[in-house]
């Protein structure tokens, strides 16, 4: 795995773009005392369920694998 040049920025842009969707869906309301952890996992699941995007293989599923997917995910958002 790769690390993109501006990974990090790219992961705070899938957690707002992540946010957006689900809320616009109407399945998810994150509070402000959710962690970025769990909105990382939530949003990635959703977007796996929701066939946007391609599913990691269940043992290779981590906080940094989901995070990179995410940032690969905001990366092509426009």
């Amino acid at each position: 795995m790769k690390k993109l040049k501006n990974e990090k920025e790219l992961v705070k842009k899938a957690i707002a773009e992540g946010v957006r969707y689900g809320e616009k869906r109407g399945v998810v309301k994150f509070e402000a005392t959710d962690s970025a952890n769990e909105k990382i996992e939530y949003i990635y699941r959703l977007l796996v369920h929701d066939k946007v995007i391609q599913p990691l293989p269940e043992d290779q599923v981590s906080q940094k694998s989901m995070k990179h997917k995410l940032a690969i995910w905001a990366s092509k958002q426009k």
